[in-house]
């Protein structure tokens, strides 16, 4: 506040302006506003939109989105991750369960074997070791005729 009444003083001084129109000078100073370039897509591209007075003002919003944006994709890759995860363990488990049902279909078979050769043991049947032939007949013609 000293400075800027040195100021006055020095601007009253040499301008031969009283200190009300001083005041009024620096207050307009302070508020004017430089007109802005319209913003273009190429000035995006580039980066220029980031040197504008309203992003310097407002920097500490376009970092909070930022930093939120990139929570989001890291937490977008570890849903991608799990979701893997999740897919693999899914086909592993269809490999499981058909294999299992492999092995109760066999075990059914077994039992079933086995308790065929329960009943047979009982009756005194054994197995074959020579299979039974099978006999063909041909008919002659003539005898078909006859018939």
């Amino acid at each position: 506040m000293n400075g800027e009444c040195e100021f006055k003083l020095t601007i009253h001084k040499q301008s031969g302006f009283t200190a009300k129109q001083i005041d009024n000078k620096l207050a307009k100073r302070a508020t004017t506003n430089r007109p802005q370039k319209k913003l273009t897509f190429i000035d995006i591209i580039k980066g220029n939109f980031l040197n504008r007075d309203e992003i310097k003002i407002h920097y500490r919003y376009f970092l909070l989105l930022f930093v939120l944006m990139m929570a989001m994709i890291y937490t977008n890759h570890l849903v991608n991750k799990k979701i893997k995860i999740v897919n693999a363990l899914k086909e592993e488990t269809e490999e499981y369960k058909s294999r299992n049902a492999y092995a109760q279909s066999k075990l059914i078979k077994v039992k079933m074997e086995s308790e065929l050769g329960k009943e047979v043991a009982r009756d005194s049947l054994m197995t074959l070791e020579n299979h039974p032939h099978k006999l063909l007949i041909k008919l002659d013609s003539t005898d078909a005729k006859a018939k």
